[in-house]
């Protein structure tokens, strides 16, 4: 497996087509270098002995010991390690570890590509390259970007009916020895600083939509293919540094007549898959959520607490009742990713038929509480501030700038005036409020409470997924019964026996 710096020398050698406010820039830029430090930390922690039931894997495929970020899931415990996982890693970078994505996305096509040979049969071969590709992947412990999210144009149009036919990532010629492919995915989340990107289509697709389902993976500088990147990263601190620096990147990828070979190929043209891969890659990025979401939650509440210690008001009866609050959210959320493990299978939910075997035998999470965790968490993401807003009060707007505290003229009045618990020094007190600053004040906080509740989907799409695909009309039938209804089963509810 690979080491940090070996992952930042692979990035050295690759090709530039990464522009950042108009420039084009090398993807080790000092620009990254916060990212790729939060990125790098997977492969610090797997190096570990004591995390390696956690960090690593036995790869199906070779046999060999792998990163568990390129694993595929065979069972249970592979589920829940994972979401365990990531909430270790998420915990000790303070938010995003950003590598979910391509376990998410591989795991996702490697199904699908498997029941997408069955529609012509002897015909296509997206298993095959795609196992191929993964073999790859594992021995290389490569970091792969997922990259889904269409520019859309008009949201009341589908993809075929788009005035630009861009405006998703679309087949535009099929050749003999491969696609060309044109558009742009945005959002893309850390594609800067990947090895691999892996596309998918985002959206269920009809029968004329058929250009759209494509599913392939390139380098991340693939010729036809240009990043405009988004950093985010904190104020830098040039005297009171923080214990770890996070940092992330978002890119738009713009496919300009760009050539992907089929052995690259995985989906191309099985609308029905297509729109199975979009949802099943969703599916699994939600149950990464469950990981970590309740570690940015940890962060969260360790921020309430000391704000509230800092401020001389922890014992207080309405901070208590705060931050049960924010402890209930992290755990229910924990919960359900951990019973969509549990309950996991080479299963997927069929709306109106319930679930049927799908895949070469991998493990997918159960679907219902998979998109109850990811919605539960989301939707918490703008109260969670408003706790740490207000237990913090207006102090975390208006604090000082380091370099205040370090000049010798105005540095020890400062730190005798935001001096607030005689318990604390004042030194770790103005060193918190500056912490607290970065995540409730700045453009990068901003931008992370942004990608807290969008990030795997928006909470309108978990409540799609909930509604579509729980069983209410047995819930109906329950109540009638007990009502004394035409129309009741009091069996609506009982456990089918197996076949």
């Amino acid at each position: 497996m690979k080491t940090k710096q070996d992952f930042i020398n692979g990035l050295a050698k690759m090709k530039r087509n990464i522009y950042y406010d108009g420039q084009l820039i090398d993807r080790t830029d000092e620009l990254q270098m916060d990212c790729i430090n939060t990125i790098g930390t997977t492969y610090d922690e797997a190096a570990k002995p004591e995390n390696a039931d956690l960090m690593t894997a036995t790869s199906h495929l070779t046999g060999e010991k792998i990163n568990r970020f390129t694993h595929i899931h065979q069972n249970t415990t592979d589920l829940h390690r994972k979401q365990d996982m990531t909430r270790m890693l998420c915990q000790k970078v303070g938010g995003c570890i950003q590598r979910c994505m391509g376990i998410d996305g591989t795991n996702a096509v490697y199904n699908v590509s498997y029941e997408a040979d069955k529609v012509r049969p002897g015909e296509t071969n997206y298993h095959e390259n795609f196992k191929k590709w993964l073999t790859r992947f594992q021995k290389e412990d490569l970091i792969a970007a997922c990259a889904q999210t269409d520019t859309k144009g008009d949201r009341m149009l589908r993809p075929a009916e788009q005035p630009d036919p861009a405006a998703y990532v679309r087949i535009k010629e099929r050749l003999k020895d491969g696609i060309v492919v044109e558009g742009c995915k945005l959002h893309i989340s850390e594609a800067s600083v990947s090895d691999e990107v892996i596309v998918l289509p985002t959206r269920a697709l009809r029968a004329d939509d058929k250009d759209y389902a494509v599913a392939f993976a390139v380098p991340a500088d693939w010729d036809g293919m240009t990043q405009v990147v988004t950093i985010h990263n904190f104020r830098p601190r040039e005297h009171y540094k923080r214990g770890f620096m996070p940092g992330y990147t978002d890119s738009y990828l713009i496919f300009d007549n760009c050539f992907i070979p089929w052995e690259r190929v995985f989906l191309a043209g099985e609308n029905q898959h297509g729109g199975a891969c979009a949802l099943l890659f969703a599916l699994f990025h939600r149950h990464s959520y469950s990981g970590c979401k309740p570690a940015i939650g940890d962060v969260i509440l360790g921020q309430a607490a000391l704000a509230a210690e800092v401020n001389g008001i922890h014992k207080a009866e309405h901070v208590r009742e705060k931050l049960a609050e924010i402890i209930m959210t992290i755990e229910l959320g924990y919960a359900a990713g951990y019973t969509a493990s549990d309950l996991g299978k080479p299963e997927v939910y069929i709306p109106g038929v319930g679930f049927l075997p799908f895949g070469p035998g991998s493990y997918i999470p159960h679907s219902i509480y998979c998109n109850v965790g990811r919605c539960l968490s989301g939707e918490a993401v703008y109260r969670e501030a408003e706790i740490l807003c207000d237990i913090s009060g207006g102090v975390t707007a208006t604090f000082p700038h380091e370099k205040d505290f370090a000049n010798p003229i105005t540095g020890e009045p400062l730190l005798k005036y935001t001096k607030r618990n005689a318990k604390m020094s004042a030194e770790d007190q103005a060193q918190f409020w500056r912490f607290l600053g970065d995540y409730l004040c700045s453009a990068t906080g901003g931008i992370m409470s942004m990608g807290n509740y969008h990030g795997g989907g928006s909470p309108i799409m978990e409540q799609i997924a909930i509604t579509t695909q729980y069983d209410i009309e047995s819930r109906k039938k329950l109540v009638k019964y007990i009502a004394g209804m035409s129309g009741g089963d009091r069996e609506a509810l009982a456990p089918k026996p197996k076949k």
